[in-house]
């Protein structure tokens, strides 16, 4: 195995949550330890009758969904991903393709539903759903608003208790089901509550909200952990209780892990010793305090050259390769040390090189591990592996073998998923033929083996283009030199995909529009020009930062565009950033330190290569300094 995986301990993650959240005096009243021990009953030990549970927020048009559990994917077949953003009436729709809701679905319980939703007041009846393969369900639905403290409804909470739904489709007349519970007329503090008994009957209790009935325990850990930074600070904003819980820095921080991932908010630590999760949080969502700022590095990267490849490995950043005087590939390898006091460029000795090469990817894996792939040698292109643990006592690269390896390429894309995984997209070959293909080689295992990942539908062939991680499994394909035809056109398409897809993993091509930035200033609305070798990294959210590259036979100005692949319908952002931004440039090389310093080194200005010069895109105020 090349790379220890990292293990969890969700038993030791709940013993944290009762240490951190607990009261001051240790005492809770009566009716709070009775509410938390239905909750804790609730969720570890799951009763007969299962409940989905989705929230919406009323502050967005068309009430879109924060949240489901996991009872909901369970129940429905919808992984999360798939319905975050979406109105929940795509329940009514038997088939995904469908532009109208079943005709079996009762019209008057959907028109009551709409009515209670606009009135902001409690709903409770039976409809009719779908599961994501078709199967009916009847749902008995109860829908309970969220008040502010100006009573204003903020989010709805549905509680769904779904059952299979015993009729042929083909014979039953319409309508199927109809209302079992007519709604109160006023909503106010004494709202009715109502919950599932472990026999199915439904009894009545009075509550100012069914929510506040969980311990803090379970809200924090089953609830406002499963909820981005955004939403639970837009609960946090209504409701006291729950804002007191989100001051409590522990729980910050788990939203931000669930949110980001492991690794991101591991980066991010150091970031927090002054900040907070809350404020940084706050910040690379907001971009409010996005910059740029230039500084100047000791040593020297020689000889000098173009073409290489760098990455970030912890608070360092790492160079390999490139091209030399008359067309020399390097195959040397330096560091630049951020946390020194005053930083430069140092060569690494290691006991073994790969050849030396140019046009290639220069990937970090598990935080130490430097993995370089593919490029132009003295004899051709290259296809092969190297792997070098940058904290060894002896730095050596070793060959990495297995399976059926890709075509030998060069200025094709790579990027990282889960700590170990490589994957690589695209390229050019020895006969100057454009690929379309992607790779992925798991450094995890014990023998790594290349596979390629087929498609049913794959991106034109290209070259200088840009592959970004997100999510979990999911990657960002953007511009490049695309086939067109006959033609090789500069392309500014971006696609997207889902590695661990339930189906075959497909390409998909965002259909993608233009907002105006409001970051120091309103820019024009406007996607950002066809382009190649551009730079483009992912900020600790999940979005996406496209800067500089060729265009049009000129230099990309030093524009930055920003793009959410997640949303359901994309749109790409310019930000106006102030500071002092690169010159125009491509060819340059970035990555990300600490998650939120993104550094911009090397690049083509029309006259000279710089390399002793670098530019940070800073996301979030610097902790050294006020």
């Amino acid at each position: 195995m090349w790379i220890k995986e990292g293990e969890g301990d969700d038993e030791e993650r709940r013993r944290s949550f009762r240490k951190h959240l607990k009261s001051p005096d240790g005492m809770e009243s009566e009716a709070v330890e009775l509410a938390s021990l239905d909750a804790d009953l609730l969720f570890y030990r799951p009763p007969p009758v299962q409940m989905s549970i989705v929230v919406s927020d009323a502050m967005e048009p068309d009430f879109p969904i924060i949240y489901v559990n996991k009872v909901f994917e369970l129940s429905t077949g919808f992984r999360a991903h798939e319905v975050l953003g979406r109105n929940c009436r795509f329940l009514q729709f038997r088939d995904h393709r469908a532009k109208r809701r079943h005709p079996l679905v009762d019209p008057d319980i959907v028109s009551e539903i709409r009515r209670c939703l606009k009135e902001g007041m409690e709903f409770q009846g039976e409809l009719l759903n779908f599961k994501k393969d078709g199967t009916p369900l009847v749902n008995r639905l109860k829908l309970t608003p969220i008040l502010s403290d100006d009573a204003i409804v903020s989010h709805v909470i549905g509680i769904q208790v779904f059952s299979e739904a015993k009729l042929d489709l083909s014979k039953t007349s319409y309508p199927v089901f109809k209302e079992t519970y007519k709604p109160k007329t006023d909503v106010s503090a004494d709202a009715v509550l109502f919950s599932p008994d472990w026999n199915s009957t439904w009894i009545q209790r009075k509550e100012v909200c069914g929510l506040l009935q969980l311990s803090d325990e379970v809200i924090a850990q089953n609830i406002l952990t499963r909820l981005k930074p955004r939403d639970v600070a837009s609960i946090g904003s209504v409701c006291r209780r729950i804002r007191k819980l989100t001051e409590n820095e522990y729980v910050r921080k788990m939203v931000c892990q669930n949110a980001w991932g492991r690794d991101v908010t591991g980066s991010l630590e150091l970031m927090t010793k002054k900040l907070g999760w809350g404020r940084l949080a706050r910040e690379i969502t907001t971009l409010e305090a996005i910059r740029w700022k230039k500084f100047t590095v000791g040593g020297a990267v020689e000889p000098l050259r173009c073409n290489f490849s760098a990455c970030a490995a912890g608070n360092r950043l790492v160079l390999f390769g490139g091209e030399g005087v008359n067309m020399q590939p390097m195959d040397d390898t330096f560091v630049l040390n951020l946390d020194a006091a005053n930083p430069e460029w140092r060569r690494v000795s290691v006991e073994s090189s790969p050849p030396g090469r140019w046009g290639h990817t220069l990937s970090c894996l598990n935080g130490s591990w430097l993995v370089v792939f593919g490029g132009c040698g003295r004899q051709g292109l290259l296809n092969d592996v190297f792997v070098l643990d940058l904290d060894a006592k002896k730095p050596t690269w070793k060959e990495v073998s297995g399976g059926t390896p890709p075509l030998p390429r060069s200025w094709h894309s790579s990027c990282t998923l889960e700590g170990s995984k490589l994957v690589v997209s695209g390229g050019c070959t020895d006969a100057g033929v454009l690929l379309s293909d992607t790779f992925l080689l798991d450094l995890k295992m014990e023998k790594p083996t290349w596979k390629e990942i087929p498609t049913s539908c794959t991106p034109p062939s290209r070259l200088g283009h840009s592959l970004s991680a997100y999510g979990r499994s999911k990657i960002l394909m953007f511009g490049g030199l695309a086939k067109t035809g006959h033609l090789r056109l500069r392309s500014g398409e971006a696609y997207t995909v889902d590695l661990e897809a339930v189906e075959a993993p497909q390409w998909r091509q965002l259909e993608c529009g233009a907002l105006a930035g409001g970051v120091g200033g309103v820019q024009n609305a406007v996607a950002p020009p066809p382009r190649l070798d551009h730079v483009a990294v992912t900020i600790p959210c999940g979005r996406i930062i496209v800067f500089g590259g060729s265009i049009a036979g000129l230099h990309s100005p030093s524009q930055l565009f920003l793009l959410d692949p997640s949303e359901e319908k994309p749109s790409w952002r310019t930000l106006n950033v102030p500071g002092q931004p690169p010159k125009f440039a491509w060819g340059h090389g970035t990555c990300v330190v600490e998650g939120t310093r993104v550094l911009v080194l090397g690049g083509h200005t029309g006259e000279e290569w710089v390399l002793n010069e670098l530019h940070e895109l800073c996301l979030a105020s610097r902790y050294d300094s006020e």
